[in-house]
């Protein structure tokens, strides 16, 4: 069973917004069984509109449009499917009731207008969707065996109807296989000298599980993906290519990516388990080392702080690091690196300390080496360490395979 999804709005095809609908979207409906066959996005204008319905007609099952359902004249969204389905708009008076309970309750600032009334307009052969947390309705229309689902493009909106009103109903409506999905982390290897040395594990999958490399800076991600109706069948070989799997890749797998879904979730998990408590000096990272923890929830029960001394005098005013070991060593050292995780593990009074120092570029900076040479510092109550890296000449590269790396470093001190 397929779906195709289509995204409407100008403002994703010139860059405007980042279209995470679609991704959002696409893991809902692959959690129950549906795969989606084609994701597009288009402008808001009728012709393309009414072309890329006809093509998903031919190829999918299910058609979910979201955007273009708001009350201005560029909104055109609703009278196009209209069109398509040789369909007349109607006032549904349970919509317009929703409408004014809305602006009522909630919107004091402006009083309700004759646009926002036509937010109740919607066509005759429509199932309407209630949009809990919004003007526009979701909309369901079938064609012989299609579905055509239109949904507002305000993100919180679509997530809530697509959770609360489309997967119950596709649930309902379809009998869909069953689809399982295990991602394996692994960080400290590329990508093709992975797929080398598991290369005969992979050609020996049977055929209903694909294999797919997931790489970014610094870690892959492998990804097995398996599909049919015997969901028993389908999670028993899964497990039992993993088992298979897993000795072969024991120096650089972390985890996976459904139980912890990242590796500084991993790390927080043993810190916590560990009673454990982290403190983080960012200089060529600035912060966003620090970012991948803070973005989840519970941080604050392992790490105790962090400072960003990004120039050189913070590091000394700060973190208390020798302007004389600076002098002799350079900003970006071993022995800075070092004296950094040191001082803010003691600043923070934390059992662990790390520290990033290095020139990301275009332009070198103060200190020895070349852009992209990168040190990363580990301290602990009982020893310090540092290694050094060469991470390329592209500034948001070496960034990112700094905090990459930097995490694979912690992983290994506190597995």
């Amino acid at each position: 069973m397929y779906a195709e999804i289509i995204t409407i709005g100008d403002e994703i095809l010139i860059g405007q917004i980042v279209d995470t609908n679609s991704a959002f979207i696409g893991k809902a409906l692959n959690s129950i069984g549906v795969s989606v066959y084609q994701i597009t996005s288009v402008q808001d204008d009728k012709l393309h509109i009414l072309k890329a319905l006809a093509l998903a007609e031919k190829s999918a099952d299910i058609i979910i449009v979201t955007g273009g359902l708001g009350p201005t004249k560029d909104d055109i969204t609703k009278h196009t499917i209209a069109e398509y389905f040789n369909d007349v708009l109607i006032l549904n008076n349970a919509v317009l009731a929703h409408v004014e309970y809305l602006f009522k309750t909630y919107i004091t600032t402006a009083p309700i207008s004759d646009l926002n009334r036509k937010q109740a307009l919607v066509p005759s052969k429509a199932k309407i969707l209630m949009n809990d947390f919004g003007t526009a309705p979701g909309m369901w229309i079938e064609k012989e065996k299609k579905t055509f689902i239109s949904l507002p493009g305000v993100p919180f909106e679509m997530k809530s109807l697509i959770e609360n009103k489309v997967l119950p109903e596709l649930i309902k409506k379809y009998k869909r296989p069953f689809i399982l999905h295990r991602t394996l982390l692994t960080y400290g290897l590329g990508e093709s000298a992975l797929a080398e040395r598991i290369e005969e594990w992979e050609d020996a999958l049977p055929d209903y599980i694909k294999l797919a490399y997931l790489p970014s800076l610094g870690r892959v991600r492998i990804r097995l993906s398996a599909k049919g109706f015997d969901e028993e069948l389908i999670r028993n070989e899964v497990e039992k290519q993993i088992t298979t799997l897993l000795p072969q890749i024991k120096d650089v797998f972390v985890g996976y990516e459904e139980k912890e879904s990242s590796l500084e979730k991993i790390i927080a998990t043993r810190l916590t388990n560990k009673k454990l408590t982290l403190a983080i000096a960012e200089s060529c990272t600035g912060g966003k080392l620090t970012e991948r923890f803070t973005a989840n929830s519970g941080a604050s029960n392992y790490l105790k702080g962090s400072a960003i001394t990004y120039a050189t005098q913070s590091k000394i005013d700060v973190l208390g690091v020798s302007s004389d070991e600076i002098k002799a060593h350079g900003v970006v050292s071993h022995q800075v690196a070092e004296s950094m995780a040191v001082k803010v593990r003691e600043v923070f009074h934390s059992d662990i300390g790390v520290a990033t120092t290095g020139h990301a570029g275009p332009d070198k900076g103060e200190g020895e080496g070349e852009v992209g040479t990168v040190f990363i510092a580990i301290a602990t109550k009982e020893t310090v360490f540092s290694n050094r890296f060469t991470m390329g000449n592209h500034r948001t590269k070496v960034i990112n395979k700094t905090v990459n790396k930097a995490l694979e470093l912690l992983e290994k001190e506190v597995f």
